[in-house]
């Protein structure tokens, strides 16, 4: 297999992990809609769903490889004959189909989900590829809850299914219970250990349970992985999955790391905000590149730097991932060159006195209104200058 060393693939799991939430099923053409501004973005491969699970999701997987043209079409099984058989029927029109079978890597799973051993889980994991590779040629293995797994085990069982036909193998951190360090060591392990690593690509599969997903994901990639799976906002079960628009500006910003996607960033917040409505997921306001204070600067300290050299508070443009804008809010905690901005921006502009005047009602003002906008700005200009008519 001939690859790019240095490209990064992005693998979209927003209609099938991402819609794993209470109470944000989709319907297919809702589906459809949210596959084709992913195609816009650019994601290599969209994962269209659990085609076993249920009459929709089989429709959905069908219709959506009707859709698009240009991603892989990705359909997710277990290890059985059955789910693969589903599968491979589900994705009949893809141009570019991929199915994604595997099994539990941990101890944890064989023992207690499983009630098996590891040499007959590594016989059916085997079997597996074996079986869907008869019907399709790009198949994927995931080794569920490889964070967890004995990472000796875990290569051999990588080595067996890329031996089997496997041309990618995804090492989730299902439970999201990985540090960094240790998820980019398991990574760097297989990568040294596993003898036919280089016939398939490692893709990481990270979840947000303890708040790293993204770091975890990153930690990956540093170590030899090249394709990222996520979702647009980083929705997903439970505490969600990586988001794939941190992972890419985290990716552009730090170009010294040589790796890139082929994503068309200023996608982004359009995308953000229609799988937002669609799924009635809000996106909360800190969130990182798409949240609604992303680009908001309310210290005065912050804003006075800012309107200096933007670059002094912000490493990515707004415009860079389709954000409307950066915005100066104002608040009691905003300086006089935020008050400034702002009034000049409203065609006033005043003396050095004036403006104290104004920026000390404005104070005051703001201690007891939390929004201030541009009607309150009005009042405060006009009342300020009426008063000192009287002075």
């Amino acid at each position: 297999m001939l690859h790019d060393p240095n490209r990064v693939y992005v693998f979209d799991t927003t209609l099938r992990d991402g819609e794993q939430v209470p109470g944000c099923q989709l319907t297919t053409p809702e589906k459809i809609e949210i596959a084709k501004e992913l195609e816009a973005l650019g994601v290599d491969i969209i994962e269209a769903g659990f085609p076993i699970s249920s009459p929709g999701d089989f429709q959905s997987v069908v219709e959506i490889s009707k859709a698009v043209k240009n991603p892989t079409v990705c359909a997710l099984t277990r290890a059985n004959k059955g789910d693969i058989d589903a599968a491979v029927e589900s994705l009949q029109y893809a141009k570019h189909p991929r199915i994604h079978t595997g099994i539990g890597s941990s101890d944890m799973h064989i023992k207690h989900k499983f009630n098996s051993t590891r040499e007959e889980i590594l016989e059916r994991a085997v079997e597996a590829v074996k079986y869907a590779k008869k019907s399709v040629e790009d198949i994927e293995f995931y080794a569920e809850d490889a964070g967890r797994a004995d990472v000796a085990y875990l290569a051999q069982m990588v080595e067996a299914v890329i031996a089997a036909g496997a041309t990618v193998v995804n090492i989730p951190d299902t439970n999201g219970y990985c540090l960094p360090d240790q998820y980019g060591n398991k990574i760097k392990y297989l990568k040294e250990h596993v003898k036919n690593i280089d016939k398939a690509i490692i893709s990481v599969h990270c979840h947000n349970d303890l708040g790293l997903a993204t770091a975890n994901s990153i930690a990956g990639l540093q170590n030899g992985a090249r394709q990222i799976e996520g979702t647009i906002n980083g929705i997903g079960e439970r505490a969600g999955n990586t988001s794939i628009e941190e992972v890419v500006m985290i990716l552009k910003t730090h170009q010294n790391l040589g790796l890139y996607t082929n994503i068309n960033a200023r996608n982004f917040y359009e995308l953000s905000h229609m799988v937002s409505t669609q799924m009635r997921m809000p996106v909360q306001p800190n969130k990182a590149i798409v949240g609604a204070n992303a680009f908001a600067h309310s210290s005065g300290i912050h804003q006075d730097g800012f309107l200096k050299n933007r670059e002094n508070y912000e490493i990515i443009k707004p415009e860079d991932v389709g954000f409307p804008n950066a915005t100066i809010v104002l608040t009691a905690r905003s300086g006089r060159h935020a008050l400034k901005f702002h009034l000049e921006r409203l065609g006033f502009t005043l003396d050095k006195a004036e403006l104290d005047d104004t920026y000390k009602n404005f104070l005051t003002l703001a201690d007891n209104k939390l929004d201030i906008n541009d009607a309150d700005l009005l009042l405060l200009v006009n009342s300020t200058k009426t008063a000192n008519l009287y002075k």
